[in-house]
């Protein structure tokens, strides 16, 4: 069971396996590329298509009404003012009995004509007969507007006309017929028409609605709808007599059912890609495995040989199995040559390792004695750059919270020069003892003869004040100590300045400790003559 788990381990690490599934994502990436990518080119022609066919539609319903003129403007004013107090029958087929009606009424009541007999003086007409005509006209208008549906194969038709309360959308001629019950309202059932259907239509959500009301212009877009009634693409054709806007013919195609022929489509042609892909890396890992990888395998298996027993032999070996020319033959034979190469270097690296590490000995002491300051034992001014350098690579970083303190040894001239530069120098050492005791969590450097520098990081930086309060209050005591001799009475001048807002630099903090300390030496009284 372990071996069978090792070699599938094995199989699963290799090179062969990982090209497979290098090529198998490769193959699902294509074929979902080019799946989206035929699916969106031929979406964008079917919908440029769909747009110039129901164009063309509701071009063909625009030209009826133009051909009707003056009679569509009074059937549309006479349908906004009085589409309430109108019944018409909601199963009518045809319009020929409410024309019929409406001429018998006509021609009873022999309205004044124009010499043609072509015109009509719609406001002389009785009640009665206005609405006998409305019913007749509406009629064949929705008529019209049910068989250009049924014709072009469209879910609907439709006729919009904006109300003075704007972004109100009456469906004046609805190809989607609606019941009105006995209250007038709109009915599951009934025997009349509902007119006068409104709804809200919000121009956020109906953008290309209202671009074409309010431009009078064809739009090369859809509006898509996706309610009870559909998810539909509809197109708008204002409708414009003499001048005068008077409203939208919608008209919609269906997408559902495009969009999955077009979306099987797609995918049948990305699989056929993705086959066809499938058929070339396989042939391509065939190839790969009978003149590269096979031939790296046994590379591998020469290399573990060798690893384990560390024999140089293994390179003849390596060297009869290569054959020709190729990348894996020149790398074979490169092994081969590095192992020769290791045995030798080998013998050589045994001779020189404990030559090595006494070096390496040495250039630490070395290293460390250039640090270190031969007086006091704490850093020297060469450290102190470095540090400077690290903390100008933290600020480049964002850490800026460091300090930098400094301390001057008070009288160190008089000192040398009364009592001899050996006590001038126990002097020196007795600060640095009392510095490095204070300030016990910071580096600390002596950068001149009398100079030393603490870098505040941290716990120090937090208690700076209060640290340097401790310094003072500790030389007092060894400068008023009466036991102790004139040169071990130290005092010394002390400052620190913290990294700001306005600072660019270590250098500018260095500065300010440095001014503030000399203020403080002058305070003193032991400005320093040498």
């Amino acid at each position: 069971m372990a071996d069978e788990e090792k070699s599938k381990q094995k199989w699963t690490d290799g090179l062969l396996f990982r090209f497979a599934l290098i090529f198998g994502l490769f193959t699902i990436i294509t074929l979902a590329i080019s799946a989206v990518t035929i699916y969106a080119i031929q979406m964008k022609e079917y919908k440029a298509q769909k747009v110039e066919d129901i164009r063309n539609i509701g071009d063909y319903l625009e030209r009826l009404i133009h051909e009707a003129g003056e009679e569509f403007v009074v059937y549309q004013d006479y349908y906004m003012k009085h589409f309430a107090e109108v019944d018409i029958p909601y199963d009518f087929n045809e319009y020929l009995t409410a024309q019929r009606k409406y001429e018998s009424l006509l021609a009873q009541q022999q309205p004044r004509a124009d010499k043609d007999g072509t015109k009509f003086d719609f406001e002389s007409f009785s009640d009665e007969a206005k609405r006998a005509y409305f019913i007749y006209i509406h009629e064949y208008w929705l008529l019209t507007f049910e068989n250009a549906r049924k014709t072009f194969n469209l879910p609907y038709t439709y006729y919009l006309v904006p109300k003075e309360d704007i972004y109100h959308m009456v469906y004046m001629i609805d190809g989607e017929r609606t019941h009105k019950g006995p209250d007038g309202k709109k009915a599951e059932s009934g025997d009349y028409l509902y007119l006068g259907d409104e709804y809200y239509d919000p121009p956020e959500k109906y953008k290309v609605q209202w671009r074409s009301w309010f431009t009078g212009e064809r739009q090369n877009d859809f509006e898509i709808w996706n309610n009870e009634w559909g998810h539909t693409y509809a197109y708008y054709t204002p409708l414009v007599i003499n001048g005068k806007k008077l409203g939208l013919i919608g008209t919609e195609i269906e997408v559902d059912a495009v969009n999955k022929a077009i979306l099987y489509t797609s995918l049948k042609i990305a699989g056929g890609i993705s086959l066809g892909l499938i058929v070339c890396i396989v042939i391509v890992m065939i190839l790969l495995h009978h003149n590269f990888i096979r031939g790296i395998m046994a590379l591998e298996t020469r290399m573990r040989e060798f690893t384990a027993n560390k024999d140089p032999s293994v390179a003849e070996c390596i060297k009869a199995g290569t054959k020709g020319k190729n990348e894996i033959a020149m790398l074979s034979n490169q092994f081969a040559d590095l192992i020769l190469e290791l045995q030798n270097y080998m013998q050589n690296l045994l001779s020189t390792k404990n030559e090595l590490k006494d070096t390496q000995i040495l250039a630490s002491q070395l290293n460390a004695l250039a640090n270190k300051d031969a007086l006091t034992g704490v850093r020297n001014k060469t450290a102190y750059d470095n540090e400077v350098r690290r903390l100008e690579a933290q600020i480049a970083a964002g850490n800026k919270e460091f300090g930098i303190v400094m301390v001057d040894l008070n009288f160190l001239k008089r000192t040398n020069d009364t009592f001899g530069h050996d006590k001038g120098n126990i002097a020196i050492k007795r600060l640095c003892n009392v510095i490095c005791h204070v300030f016990k969590h910071s580096p600390v450097f002596r950068i001149g003869g009398d100079e030393f520098i603490a870098i505040l990081e941290r716990e120090d930086y937090a208690n700076a004040k209060d640290l340097v309060d401790q310094f003072n209050l500790e030389l007092d005591k060894l400068s008023g100590d009466k036991s102790l001799k004139m040169w071990e009475r130290i005092q010394a001048a002390i400052a620190y300045a913290v990294f700001e807002s306005h600072d660019k630099c270590v250098e500018d903090v260095f500065r300010r400790a440095d001014l503030k300390m000399y203020q403080r030496k002058k305070e003193m009284k032991g400005i320093r003559v040498d």
